[in-house]
């Protein structure tokens, strides 16, 4: 039986707001845009991509669905590449490992800023 490892972990906690943002950057709308499409306050589409709130499928579908998307999810075998890389960064030293951590969270921050536009 698998278990999630730390990586498999923390995206699976930023999925809702990464397909937010995905799907907002194919449409071409803003967060404030989607809102009002989707007819819930801007907060509530902040808060998901932050990852601060965790939608139920209900939301996310209807949030989706105000830009003529739709979620389609199935289910994989389990795979382990993201605990090979959990492996790989428990085995770095600190310094390598903080230096992955600012590069990683350097393009998260990139991402989301190119996302509120």
């Amino acid at each position: 039986m698998a278990t999630m490892g730390l990586t498999t972990r923390r995206d699976t906690e930023r999925w809702a707001g990464n397909l937010l943002r995905s799907a907002r950057a194919k449409k071409g709308v803003s967060q404030a845009q989607l809102a009002e499409l989707a007819e819930v306050p801007r907060s509530t589409v902040e808060r998901i991509e932050a990852g601060t709130r965790q939608p139920s499928l209900v939301t996310l579908s209807k949030l989706l669905a105000a830009i003529d998307l739709e979620m389609r999810i199935r289910l994989e075998d389990y795979d382990n590449h993201d605990d090979v890389l959990d492996a790989t960064y428990a085995a770095m030293p600190p310094d390598q490992q903080a230096a992955t951590d600012a590069r990683h969270e350097a393009l998260v921050d990139a991402f989301t800023a190119a996302g509120k536009q």
